[in-house]
C-alpha cells in the first residue's frame, strides 16, 4: 500500500464531496489524510446546496493548485464537475477525475436540495475521467450511470451491491477506490469502457 499512495507523489488530489459533506469514516476524508498532497472544496453549505457557489467553491480551489490535479468526487461531487466543466473553463491542471457514485438529481424521487443541480450536463469532459457505480445505488440506477459516463466520455466501472458507496455501505478506507484512482493517474487517455455484466467487481471487503 506504501508503493500506492507514494505513486500519487506527483498529484494534488482535490476532493469534492457530495450533498451533506463527507464524514470522519468515508473514505474521502479516509484518503485527504493519508494521500500526499490533498485538499478538499469549501462551500456556503453542504446541507443546501447552491449550484453557483459549488461550481464557483471547485474553480477557486482547482485554481489555487500548482500540480497536476486528480479531482476526487462522490455524488453530487460529480454533478458539479459536469457543470463546472461545461460552464467555466477549468483549469488545463486537470490530469483527470474519478467519479464515483454520480447523483441522478433528475430522477423523481430525488431530494429537494438537490433538483437545482438539474439538468445534468451531458457532455464529453475536457479531461480523462472514470465514473465508479454500483449496481444498486440508491441515487441512481444502473442505466443512468452508464448513461453518463458514455455522455461524459468517461471510462466506467461498476461494482457489485456497493449501494451509494459511502460509509454507510461500508467504504471507509476503501483500498480497491485507491486502486482505481491509481489506474486513473496512469491512464492520460482514458475512452468510455462500459464493463459487461460478468466483469462486475464484487462488493469491495471494508478495511478496519
Amino acid at each position: 500500500m506504501a508503493d500506492r499512495i507514494s505513486s500519487f507523489e506527483g498529484y494534488h488530489c482535490l476532493i469534492v464531496p457530495g450533498w451533506q459533506g463527507s464524514g470522519d469514516d468515508h473514505w474521502q476524508t479516509h484518503w485527504q489524510s493519508r494521500l500526499p498532497h490533498t485538499s478538499r472544496t469549501r462551500v456556503g453549505s453542504w446541507q443546501e446546496p447552491e449550484l453557483d457557489d459549488w461550481i464557483g467553491a471547485l474553480d477557486r480551489a482547482s485554481r489555487r493548485i500548482d500540480s497536476p490535479i486528480l479531482l476526487v468526487a462522490h455524488s453530487l461531487g460529480c454533478i458539479t464537475i459536469a457543470h463546472w466543466a461545461t460552464r467555466l473553463a477549468p483549469s488545463s491542471s486537470v490530469a483527470g477525475a474519478l467519479l464515483v457514485a454520480p447523483a441522478d438529481v433528475e430522477r423523481g424521487s430525488v431530494s429537494r436540495p438537490l433538483a437545482s443541480f438539474a439538468p445534468i450536463p451531458m457532455h464529453r469532459l475536457p479531461f480523462p475521467s472514470l465514473v465508479v457505480g454500483s449496481t444498486n445505488d440508491p441515487a441512481a440506477r444502473l442505466e443512468r450511470i452508464q448513461h453518463f459516463a458514455n455522455a461524459w466520455h468517461s471510462a466506467c466501472h461498476i461494482i457489485q451491491g456497493a449501494g451509494h458507496i459511502n460509509a454507510a455501505s461500508g467504504h471507509h478506507r476503501w483500498e480497491d477506490g485507491l486502486r482505481l484512482l491509481n489506474c486513473l493517474g496512469s491512464t492520460p487517455d482514458a475512452e468510455p469502457s462500459i464493463l459487461n455484466n460478468e466483469n462486475i467487481e464484487k462488493p469491495p471487503v471494508a478495511i478496519r
